[in-house]
C-alpha cells in the first residue's frame, strides 16, 4: 500500500457512522474489501485506522514477543484492547463503538488524519490542541527525528 495523504474534516452522526471522504476512500481503494481495525491510540486521544493488510504487519511483531515476559504479555493486553474489526458499509461510513468514541471524546466534528499506513481519527477540537502546541520547537524536534535520515547508506 501507498503512503496515505491528507487531513479530513466530516461529521459523526449519533449513531457513531462515519462518511469516508471521496478522497480518502480513492486511497484505500484496494483496501476497502479486506476491511480495517479500528484502535485506540497509545500516545494520544484518538483512534487510528488500520488497513487490515497493515495491520497484520503489526501483529507478525506482536506475536514475535515472549508471553511469558509480564511486561510483554501486558503491553499487548493494552495495545489490543477495544479493538474492533470494521468495514465501511454500502453508504461509505464505518461504525465507531461506543466505547471507542468515549474513549477518543469524539463529538460531532472530527478530522481523519492521514499517518503514512494508517488514519488517525481525532475530534476536531482535539486535533487543533495537538498541532498548535505553542511550547513545542517543531524544527528542533523534525531535526532530533528526521536529521540523521540517510546516514546509514
Amino acid at each position: 500500500m501507498n503512503s496515505l495523504i491528507g487531513t479530513y474534516e466530516c461529521k459523526v452522526d449519533t449513531k457513531g457512522r462515519l462518511p469516508i471522504p471521496a478522497g480518502l476512500k480513492k486511497q484505500l481503494a484496494e483496501c476497502l474489501e479486506d476491511g480495517f481495525v479500528l484502535k485506540r491510540s497509545v500516545f494520544q486521544n484518538c483512534l487510528e485506522l488500520h488497513p487490515m493488510k497493515e495491520w497484520e504487519k503489526v501483529m507478525n511483531d506482536l506475536n514475535k514477543l515472549n508471553r511469558f515476559v509480564k511486561k510483554n504479555n501486558d503491553f499487548i493486553r493494552i495495545f489490543t484492547a477495544g479493538l474492533k474489526i470494521v468495514e465501511v458499509d454500502a453508504n461509505g461510513r464505518l461504525q465507531i463503538s461506543k466505547d471507542l468514541v468515549k474513549f477518543a471524546e469524539i463529538n460531532k466534528e472530527v478530522v481523519l488524519n492521514s499517518s503514512v499506513n494508517m488514519i488517525e481519527i481525532w475530534d476536531k477540537d482535539k486535533y487543533e490542541e495537538s498541532i498548535n502546541v505553542d511550547d513545542l520547537d517543531f524544527a528542533s524536534l523534525a531535526e532530533d527525528v528526521m536529521g540523521n535520515l540517510g546516514e546509514d547508506e
